[in-house]
């Protein structure tokens, strides 16, 4: 999960996260422009996306935090839509 623990992943497959903010970076950045240099690049997302949940380890138990690698590093909607409805429970029986 995204932004909890000191282990989190911190290059997730994911657009808004990987591009700068318009404080930072106010040009305009176009379709191609989001891959170089912020999608390529070995940094660090700037931009932390707090609790989304990413595909996770792969068959050896490791977690390579590679932004390209999506299968193990995207936030995808069959990931994060599962655990709605637990935590949704949970914070409705406080």
């Amino acid at each position: 999960m995204v932004g909890y623990g000191p282990y989190f992943p911190k290059r997730i497959h994911h657009r808004g996260s990987s591009l700068p903010s318009l404080s930072v970076h106010p040009q305009t950045i176009g379709c191609d422009g989001g891959f170089n240099p912020f999608f390529h690049s070995m940094s660090q997302n700037p931009n932390i996306l707090v609790g989304a949940i990413v595909g996770g380890p792969n068959q050896n138990d490791g977690f390579p935090d590679d932004r390209g690698d999506y299968s193990h590093s995207e936030p995808a909607t069959y990931i994060n839509g599962g655990i709605v409805g637990p935590l949704a429970y949970f914070a409705g029986n406080n």
